[in-house]
């Protein structure tokens, strides 16, 4: 049978466990990656090298490289000391191969070969796209690193979030997504790693289109001044707001708590009740289906001290296993015309 062609959007952490385990299936993968990201290392690359930005993309190769595991922890080695000290050897390394190749996305299509990727890496827009949030008081916040810092937007109102000049979309992206059996959005950063995708118009405009399914991955959690008290109904709202209709044919939400212990540190960290809800009683008809799964890691991810936004970084995470498996239960029931309500 031909292999189905899924194509992943989104960018950061949530890209990198998604992709890791959908990996392990007998796909095709195309993993389209925002590049709106200006923190860290990747933020000090962009300034002093005029390079568009490598790390969501580094963490995508990493997760689909079929290289040793020596090269996949080269690439996510993180200097200590020095005046690399914050730099990965991955956001370097593809830096350079940006300024020898010419271009960022033939920089990117050199890596895939050095690094045996199985699928490939795409990133949205080759164009140096900067994000710009207006707020209803007038304020404007520039860029991903201080929109991600910020802890008031919620509060205050979002009046127009879009990148600071027109990017348009890269065409590779554009075509993988109409060629696609199944779209999965997120999970990640709501602001800085889905919306930088969807704000292009043309290629928002290519998901509103496509013939795939659909899927929206719902975040664990929520972010403090962002997304405070949403609902999976909420986010769904919002993504398809941007995308322009109604568009997501199923949602997977995780319906397992996470260890008492991580809650108790995650709530330290962003405030007590940030985990995303799912209320069935909420509305009386929904276009999409919510397949209700136990997709949360057991496991406590490790943060690396010279990672300049690792306090940025969540503590509670999708199984990559268990949430690429609750995709392809989607995919199958497509397949085979099954009614998809929940998978515990």
């Amino acid at each position: 049978m031909k292999k189905k062609r899924i194509v992943t959007v989104g960018g950061g952490t949530g890209s990198f466990t998604l992709l890791s385990g959908l990996r392990k299936f007998p796909v095709e993968l195309s993993a389209v990656v925002s590049m709106a990201d200006d923190g860290g290392s990747t933020g000090v690359l962009r300034d002093e090298l005029g390079v568009l930005p490598p790390g969501d993309v580094r963490q995508c190769l990493v997760a689909l490289s079929e290289s040793s595991g020596v090269m996949r922890e080269l690439m996510n080695y993180r200097f200590e000391e020095g005046g690399l000290a914050g730099h990965s050897f991955g956001n370097l390394f593809l830096s350079a191969l940006e300024k020898t190749s010419g271009s960022f996305a033939r920089g990117v299509e050199e890596a895939m070969e050095i690094l045996k990727v199985d699928g490939e890496v795409i990133p949205v827009t080759e164009g140096n796209a900067s994000l710009e949030i207006i707020l209803a008081d007038g304020e404007v916040l520039h860029g991903e690193d201080e929109i991600n810092r910020a802890m008031h937007i919620q509060r205050v109102g979002l009046v127009s979030f879009r990148f600071a000049k027109g990017v348009s979309a890269y065409a590779k992206a554009i075509d993988r997504v109409r060629r696609a059996d199944m779209i999965v959005i997120g999970p990640g950063n709501f602001y800085c790693s889905l919306l930088p995708n969807l704000i292009i118009r043309e290629f928002a405009q290519a998901i509103a289109k496509s013939r795939a399914t659909v899927v929206y991955v719902a975040n664990l959690t929520n972010k403090r001044g962002h997304t405070e008290q949403w609902d999976v109904d909420r986010y769904v709202d919002e993504v398809e707001r941007y995308i322009g209709r109604a568009r997501i044919d199923s949602v997977i939400w995780n319906a397992k708590a996470p260890a008492p212990a991580l809650v108790k540190r995650y709530e330290a960290q962003e405030g007590k009740g940030m985990l995303v809800r799912f209320d069935r009683t909420a509305r009386d008809k929904r276009s999409y289906r919510v397949v209700c799964a136990d997709i949360v890691s057991r496991k406590v991810p490790k943060l690396h001290p010279s990672d300049a936004v690792g306090s940025l970084r969540a503590l509670i995470r999708h199984d990559p296993d268990r949430l690429a498996r609750a995709l392809m239960f989607v995919l199958e029931a497509k397949e085979t015309r099954l009614v998809v309500k929940e998978m515990v």
